[in-house]
């Protein structure tokens, strides 16, 4: 489980990473991932954020609770490599439903590469 203050929890929240200037994106078959780049002068005490988007296209419940599940294992792995005031939106496509977890992974830290400019492999271990 992600701490409180790493998960971003309201629709404008979720908004401003996913249409805001300072947002990149980068997607492929499994996963697409925004990120806003951090503010100006990002303080110590603006975490990273990320929040999690698994629509019902995905699956059932019982489906997409488990790939919000297994892609916040990851990303909690990956977390401390992000820079501070970081905003990152990860979207499931259809298909990491049926995905392991080290697929999954490969996928985030390539996107993740993509996107921040950083894989966070030092993290992941």
């Amino acid at each position: 489980m992600l701490a409180a203050a790493h998960r971003l929890r309201h629709g404008a929240e979720f908004t401003s990473v996913l249409r805001g200037r300072r947002s990149k994106r980068a997607g492929s078959r499994l996963l697409v991932v925004y990120a806003a780049a951090p503010k100006i002068t990002p303080s110590d005490a603006d975490p990273a954020r990320v929040g999690f988007i698994v629509s019902k296209a995905v699956g059932n419940a019982v489906v997409r609770n488990r790939t919000k599940r297994r892609l916040r294992h990851l990303v909690s792995a990956r977390l401390s490599t992000l820079d501070a005031g970081t905003d990152l939106v990860v979207r499931a496509n259809p298909a990491a439903a049926g995905c392991d977890s080290a697929t999954l992974g490969v996928d985030l830290d390539r996107l993740l590469v993509r996107t921040v400019g950083h894989a966070g492999q030092r993290g992941a271990q």
